[in-house]
């Protein structure tokens, strides 16, 4: 893409409001617009980082088997009811309206008992399990606060996959799949280093839920970290889990961190509550074994932005990047233009995604529009990097350039 062709303009402003670091660099660099507090509207640059993230996780979600779905946000009252997770002294987020028949519906903040009630209609015996489905689905939840730009929304984009099967042992199974998909996902998005499988408050079933907390400092939570052991526990949870997990208080360390995923193991109490069962091998009916597994698609994206922004803006891993290439074209006579559309469509021939700055602004302000945007690299192309022979390239993380042969930079990125 050329940048002439980008509605969008970075920004030295942001709304006065927005105290979040995360927000501020995203809303000036021109990936987000802010629409209230906690609800903002993913721009050019912000869709394609978010869709360079589903792409990571809908890869691991087939391969351990997962069908991907669409539910609605549209929720009936009776589906809900039967948990009593309609009541707003159980959930006290949800966003309620009526239709014009005056029946009462919600705004799903999650899709458990939907699901549930969906597969209640397909799934029927023991032969048709496993079954585990994901969706990509915006929620929306009536939080008190949400001061942490996209990391706590109200509306808020989340992949949530949910599985039923026919015995403890393999729920358990799929359940420990799903952990270890999750932690490929974290390293693919360039957190895993810094990501753990933290012992969290327990579902219907189990003591322990498992949480996938990153330490960060502008995280909402705190855990506390046994680095020796590689265990981390939520704050909520940390007496009790010292006691269950063996833990030496004295040595744990207490971190800021922020939650990018969560999973639980509901057993068969959920199924039990709503009346959903399958017919067993032995021709008996029985509720499923269910599980829940979520990852706050909008959330990664804010951490990421928090864990490696400096001082010039953004700095996005090459995975999630909207474009790995910033090209830009000091000058505008008739050499450098052609060299600079060649580099162009060589990097995308390549399969490289390239924004061309073909603005005609001064080249500092195409420098700090690549470094607040965060693009992982730069290519320069002017009368004096052709003198000598090649393009000027430097990485987002570097402080250093060096004059290179265009076809090394692009056999280096491919």
């Amino acid at each position: 893409m050329k940048r002439t062709k980008l509605f969008t303009k970075t920004s030295k402003t942001v709304p006065a409001d927005e105290t979040s670091r995360n927000a501020q660099l995203l809303i000036r660099a021109g990936y987000v617009h802010k629409e209230m507090a906690g609800v903002y509207a993913y721009l050019p640059l912000g869709l394609r980082t978010l869709e360079k993230i589903k792409s990571i996780i809908r890869k691991e979600m087939d391969g351990i088997g997962g069908q991907e779905i669409s539910m609605t946000s549209l929720q009936p009252k009776a589906v809900w009811q039967t948990t009593r997770r309609w009541d707003d002294d159980v959930v006290d987020i949800w966003f309620k309206s009526k239709l014009q028949s005056g029946e009462d519906v919600g705004f799903a903040w999650s899709h458990e008992e939907p699901i549930l009630s969906m597969l209640r209609d397909y799934v029927h015996s023991y032969k048709d399990l496993p079954v585990a489905v994901y969706q990509f689905q915006t929620k929306l939840r009536n939080e008190l606060r949400a001061k942490s730009g996209i990391m706590r929304g109200r509306e808020f984009l989340m992949k949530d996959m949910y599985s039923v099967h026919a015995t403890k042992r393999d729920l358990q199974k799929f359940y420990d799949e799903v952990k270890a998909a999750y932690l490929h996902i974290y390293d693919q998005l360039g957190i895993g280093d810094r990501t753990y499988v933290t012992f969290a408050a327990g579902g219907a079933f189990t003591k322990f839920s498992h949480e996938f907390q990153t330490l960060c400092d502008a995280g909402e939570d705190w855990l506390y970290l046994d680095r020796e052991k590689n265990i981390a526990v939520n704050e909520e949870v940390l007496d009790d889990a010292v006691t269950e997990l063996g833990l030496d208080k004295s040595k744990l360390e207490k971190c800021r961190s922020a939650e990018v995923g969560n999973i639980f193991n509901f057993g068969t109490d959920k199924a039990a509550q709503m009346g959903i069962t399958f017919t067993d091998r032995d021709n008996q009916a029985k509720p499923f074994w269910f599980g829940s597994y979520g990852i706050g698609v909008t959330r990664v994206m804010g951490v990421i932005a928090e864990l490696f922004a400096d001082d010039k803006g953004l700095v996005w891993p090459d995975s999630v990047a909207p474009f790995r290439v910033y090209l830009v074209n000091i000058g505008t006579d008739e050499m450098v233009l052609a060299e600079t559309e060649k580099a162009y469509y060589e990097l995308q021939k390549a399969g490289i995604d390239v924004l061309w700055d073909d603005r005609d602004v001064r080249p500092g302000e195409k420098f700090a529009d690549a470094d607040l945007m965060g693009i992982p690299h730069r290519v320069v192309i002017s009368q004096k990097t052709l003198e000598k022979g090649g393009v000027e390239y430097k990485a987002r993380t570097s402080g250093e350039s060096e004059i290179k042969p265009l076809a090394e930079v692009v056999k280096a990125l491919a």
